[in-house]
């Protein structure tokens, strides 16, 4: 109001001296009538945009308030569905543990088996060997017992003693043997010694031949025994395989349904997780979108407050100033005081010398040439012309308004320095801030039209399933009447086929009867007696009774593919309606993520059309100061310098006009 006053003042007394019906005061009721108009005009705004921001705050906050409340519902069901997922995966586990820990188990059992058997081969082979190569010499001692002359006696004593160095020879058939074979050295006997050594090797040979019979049995025994080990070993490595591979099986399938539980886990996980951060994330903007809402409804109280009260003090104002007080004193007093002033200067053209106005004029040219002031020269030129008094005068009000040009200079540096920092510190707070949300605009388109796609493909999937039922439905309905009628026909013509039967077999059985009676007089035109058609007989009753079989292989084919095609179809409508339930609730979380994002995103737009608004305002603004704070040609500093010089020129001269030395 004060600028506004200082900045009227010379127009209004401009006005007054060129004789204009308009006074200060009129001018001043003028303003101040506009600005009660622009009051009220921006405070009934204010009401409608305020209006306007708080249905927005209603209703974007009942928005959040469900959406918060179905992200709650969902992560309540993606919980269920973890826990149910872990809890089945943890079953699978434990039973896959089961599993591989009998796997082990039998696997050890077959290396513990296979290694015993491995000891009992070895021990068997080398048993078996004993008993060949003993059974070998046996059967080679008494050869040569029995066979040799006894001059190669020689030979007989090497097979034995080879047989006393054998394992299985028992000791006393080794002491047998060492007995013999103590015998008298010497082949070379006579016929006495030769009958009792054929009396000896005699009971060699029984004793030899009864131990090699008892081998042979023991190693046929062994051979046997091995065999039954060999076959024991054989079904028990069969069974151990056959458990092996069925618990492997089961462990493969058990750990493959264990995946899949995890992999759905992992999802819902995954999902929880969205829900989640996008459920926080609404949180925090309807915590942020409340707490701004009650501060603009408490700022909008406020500023209505002091519009309100504003409005008030200006009418009083304007009752004050265009009261007979104000108005009626300015009518009077104004034009008096500006006769007044022109008395003065003519008074003080009269009153000034020659002499000094010659050395003023002088010295203010001097100084306005050497400034380069354009004010002193014209005071030089007015010095010249007028009289004494009046440029006395003069000169003072030169030095009284460079002096309040002075401080209004100091103040609009001030103001214009403030403005400056503030709008510099708004533009680069707004740019950023504008920089931030198109980089979250941009996120969020991105993400929306991944969406959309996403939302769309699953839209076409569904579209596919429903149509892939329909037909299947279509399909079902056609086939199951088609079976229903072929099980119904069927029926029936099995009980016409046994009625035709029952027929024929009657009618045949009782013509055979009749037949029997009229072989007795058959008539003149027969040459046989009539038996009905017997060579068709068999040909049509077992021809019906293939028809009879045929339509009821008809009917239980038609009813085992009927009820094969009602469980292959039941199966698919089972795994259709999970595929599509899986498929409805993910496009609803998708669809339902894609509507907040859409709400972040209209929000955002808003938020940077705002921002950018501010931005362009603060811009515009700062092209507004630029004239007067920025471009303004002279620095501040050179017209501080240069008005300073001016008011030091014209207090000189003032002191040459009141007679003072310079020097």
């Amino acid at each position: 109001m004060v600028f506004l006053t200082r900045l009227a003042l010379p127009v209004l007394a401009t006005n007054l001296q060129g004789g204009l019906a308009v006074t200060p005061v009129q001018k001043v009721v003028e303003l101040m009538s506009g600005m009660l108009e622009k009051g009220k005009k921006e405070k009934q705004d204010e009401e409608v945009q305020f209006a306007a921001y708080k249905v927005f705050c209603e209703t974007t906050s009942a928005d959040k308030q469900e959406s918060i409340k179905r992200a709650e519902e969902m992560i309540e069901t993606l919980k269920a569905d973890i826990e149910k997922n872990t809890a089945e995966a943890d079953h699978l586990t434990k039973q896959v543990a089961q599993h591989d820990d009998d796997i082990a188990v039998w696997t050890g059992d077959s290396k513990a088996a296979t290694k015993v058997r491995d000891m009992e081969h070895a021990d068997y082979d080398a048993t078996h060997t004993d008993y060949s190569e003993s059974i070998e010499a046996l059967e080679q001692a008494i050869n040569v017992l029995k066979d040799q002359p006894k001059k190669q006696a020689q030979a007989s004593f090497v097979q034995l003693s080879a047989l006393s160095k054998m394992s299985l020879i028992p000791d006393d058939a080794k002491q047998v043997i060492h007995s013999f074979l103590s015998a008298p050295e010497g082949l070379e006997v006579s016929a006495p010694e030769a009958a009792g050594y054929e009396f000896q090797s005699k009971g060699v040979i029984e004793m030899l031949d009864k131990l090699l019979d008892e081998f042979v049995i023991e190693r046929t025994a062994l051979e046997k025994e091995e065999q039954k080990r060999k076959n024991a070993y054989e079904m028990l490595m069969q069974d151990l395989t056959a458990q092996i591979d069925e618990a492997t099986e089961d462990r493969n399938e058990k750990a493959e349904r264990k995946a899949k539980k995890l992999q759905a886990k992992a999802t819902a996980m995954g999902d929880l997780t969205d829900t989640t951060s996008t459920k926080e994330a609404d949180m925090k903007y309807l915590d942020d979108l409340v707490a701004t809402c009650e501060e603009k409804a408490t700022n909008f109280e406020s500023r209505q407050q002091l519009r309100a009260e504003e409005i008030e003090a200006v009418e009083k104002a304007i009752e004050i100033i265009s009261s007979k007080a104000v108005s009626g004193s300015s009518e009077e007093h104004l034009p008096a005081l500006l006769q007044m002033e022109r008395s003065s200067l003519a008074q003080l053209r009269t009153d000034m010398s020659g002499a000094t106005r010659e050395r003023l004029t002088e010295y203010l040219q001097k100084k306005a040439q050497t400034l380069g002031s354009r004010m002193l020269s014209a005071v030089a030129v007015r010095v010249a012309a007028d009289p004494f008094k009046k440029i006395k005068k003069m000169i003072d009000d030169l030095i009284t308004r460079l002096l309040e040009e002075a401080n209004e200079e100091a103040e609009h540096k001030m103001w214009c320095d403030t403005e400056l920092a503030t709008n510099e510190k708004t533009r680069s707070a707004k740019t950023k801030a504008a920089e931030t949300l198109t980089a979250e605009v941009d996120q969020l388109q991105a993400s929306i039209a991944k969406l959309t796609e996403d939302i769309s493909k699953l839209d076409k999937a569904l579209a596919e399933l429903d149509a892939a039922v329909a037909e299947a439905t279509e399909l079902r309905n056609k086939e199951k009447a088609k079976n229903t009628e072929t099980i119904s026909d069927a029926e029936e013509a099995q009980t016409a086929v046994a009625q035709a039967l029952t027929v024929l077999k009657e009618f045949y059985a009782k013509a055979g009867k009749a037949t029997a009676l009229v072989q007795q007089e058959p008539p003149e035109i027969f040459d046989e007696p009539y038996k009905g058609m017997q060579s068709e007989n068999g040909g049509v009753i077992g021809m019906l009774e293939v028809i009879q079989s045929d339509f009821a292989r008809l009917e239980a084919d038609t009813k085992a593919a009927e009820e094969s095609a009602s469980k292959e179809y039941e199966k698919f409508m089972t795994d259709s309606k999970v595929d599509k339930t899986a498929k409805t609730k993910d496009v609803e979380h998708k669809s339902s993520k894609k509507q907040d994002q859409s709400l972040a995103l209209t929000q955002k737009k808003e938020d940077l059309e705002g921002t950018q608004k501010e931005l362009d305002a603060a811009l515009q603004y700062y092209e507004k100061l630029k004239p007067d704070c920025v471009d303004a040609g002279e620095s501040y500093e050179d017209r501080v310098a240069r008005r300073k010089e001016e008011i030091e020129s014209l207090q000189d001269a003032l002191r040459i006009l009141n007679g003072e030395d310079m020097a």
